[in-house]
């Protein structure tokens, strides 16, 4: 499809620069590649590493160098100043697929007296390979090298919804934040360990003061944590994934409950304003409809770029920006929500900022279905955002807004309204072109289900209840994201895009047969 197309071609002509045209190491003295402005700072932007895999984590050690857990199943750590890297351990046994692998990793700050890094990947086992894990993993760091893997938890695992991040808490327990696996019931389960914040000793085990005698368990009733950080006020924040609405950026609190699969973001609901009353729900503290898809976070707290102190900064895949979140005095509310290198680099995965106060942030393009033109051959990267100093000559740079607003305006200009509605709430899965991914997400071109009958294709996309699949599409989930949230006119937009573009030619789908479909709906369905 030609316009599809286009969408990636725009992303790549924003990309270009990254690579530079030459394979020199870039330090961080050298010349920002490229440039953006706040109020009164000048933030400069290069890229410190190129050609990795799916950086999933990445975080400063005490060494100076960046550490990081590509997923694929590689510790590395990589020296910012002069792009040197050094692989620690390869794993063996990682599960990789879209979302499992190697993902959550941290370092315990004392190694002196406590030598650790801590890792949770996924592993498969059984005749079938039926049973996936999520394990949690102690190592003992040596100069160059990881070893003695010592096995601290296992954790439910499964094809989507791991999570899953690690932090070393300021009184030295390991904090780890878990996915429900693809199983909802999980999150409410207290037995359960997925859908969890877990609280642990270095030594794996529980510590006397939890909230549950005998469990790691210290809050619950979480869908798919992505990021963890510490802010200076000691407080702890999680970004996780919502379905179609209602991302999260939540506070944690000990032996709380955040409402997971029975509330959506806030209690703003009829059936979730009841639950909430009986459960004691922890609200977030910000909620993003339609979803972002939220990865890491860390907490700027540095003045070398005022505009953003004490705020969280925030990674993102679906939106492929960079959000700065600034928060209350206290941390205790988000003040606002401010973006950058918007969907310039493709999808964002982890963030970490530097003593000095420069932010790196990793990009994840090699995790999901290729597609023309994207990934770059130089993907996955580590970009570095710092402070242009005043006596830094930028003449003769172009800044991140000129090299991609003319692409933008053209792209934008020749897709019809129902491919970008398309774009924003159904490509990050589905793709671009329609294709899908193969056993994840089914491919819309050709599908019986998106060709056949008007009325079950609309319930479908308003209460996210597939239809009894077609003998194409029975490899595929039964279920979807609902987006009843989107209007009679959106939903008709994207419906009569996705019937008579994408390789399909049927009739298109109107405003008045989304709304008649609607209102025939179940008081519980709408």
């Amino acid at each position: 499809m030609r316009t599809c197309g286009r969408f990636f071609t725009v992303l790549t002509l924003a990309l270009l620069w990254g690579c530079g045209g030459t394979d020199e190491v870039p330090s961080l003295e050298s010349k920002a590649e490229t440039y953006f402005t706040l109020d009164s700072t000048t933030v400069g932007v290069s890229t410190i590493a190129s050609g990795l895999e799916v950086p999933w984590e990445i975080t400063w050690g005490p060494d100076g160098w960046i550490w990081m857990s590509e997923q694929k199943g590689i510790v590395s750590k990589l020296n910012p100043r002069t792009g040197e890297m050094i692989e620690m351990l390869k794993l063996q046994d990682v599960y990789l697929r879209t979302t499992p692998g190697l993902l959550g990793m941290d370092i315990h700050p004392d190694q002196q007296n406590v030598p650790y890094i801590f890792l949770l990947y996924n592993t498969r086992e059984g005749e079938e390979g039926e049973r996936i894990t999520l394990n949690l993993v102690r190592y003992t760091v040596g100069p160059d090298t990881l070893s003695e893997a010592e096995q601290l938890l296992e954790i439910p695992g499964g094809k989507g919804h791991n999570g899953s991040r690690l932090k070393i808490s300021p009184g030295g327990k390991v904090m780890v934040a878990t996915g429900e696996a693809g199983n909802e019931e999980n999150a409410q389960d207290i037995r359960s360990l997925g859908g969890k914040i877990l609280r642990l000793n270095v030594d794996g085990t529980v510590p006397e003061d939890n909230p549950f005698p005998g469990s790691p368990v210290w809050a619950w009733g979480f869908r798919n944590q992505q990021g963890l950080t510490y802010g200076d006020r000691g407080l702890l924040y999680t970004s996780e994934h919502g379905v179609a609405t209602d991302d999260e950026i939540n506070v944690i609190k000990e032996g709380r409950n955040y409402g997971w699969p029975d509330v959506e973001g806030f209690c703003d609901r009829a059936d979730e304003q009841a639950f909430c009353a009986d459960s004691s729900i922890t609200e977030p503290l910000k909620a993003w409809t339609p979803t972002i898809a939220p990865a890491g976070i860390d907490y700027y707290g540095s003045a070398n770029i005022p505009e953003w102190q004490h705020s969280l900064i925030l990674s993102t895949l679906k939106d492929a920006t960079l959000h700065v979140l600034p928060l209350s005095g206290e941390g205790t509310a988000i003040e606002g929500d401010r973006l950058y290198l918007e969907k310039v680099f493709g999808r964002l995965r982890d963030v970490t900022v530097s003593p000095s106060g420069d932010v790196y942030v990793a990009t994840s393009n090699r995790d999901w279905k290729e597609q023309e033109n994207f990934p770059m051959p130089k993907d996955d990267r580590i970009l570095r955002l710092f402070k242009i100093s005043e006596d830094e000559k930028i003449e003769g740079i172009k800044s991140l807004e000129e090299m991609v607003s003319d692409s933008l305006a053209s792209f934008s200009e020749n897709l019809s309204e129902g491919a970008l509605i398309y774009q924003k709430h159904c490509a990050s899965c589905h793709m671009p072109a329609g294709g899908g991914i193969h056993g994840t997400f089914p491919p819309l071109k050709g599908s019986s289900a998106v060709t056949g009958d008007k009325e079950a294709l609309i319930r479908t996309v308003l209460t996210g209840k597939v239809e009894p699949a077609a003998e194409d599409d029975r490899e595929y989930a039964e279920s979807m994201p609902a987006f009843d949230f989107l209007s009679d006119s959106e939903i008709a937009r994207i419906l009569t895009y996705i019937r008579t573009e994408l390789g399909n030619d049927v009739s298109e789908i109107t405003p008045g047969e989304v709304e008649e479909v609607r209102n025939r709906l179940p008081e519980d369905e709408q």
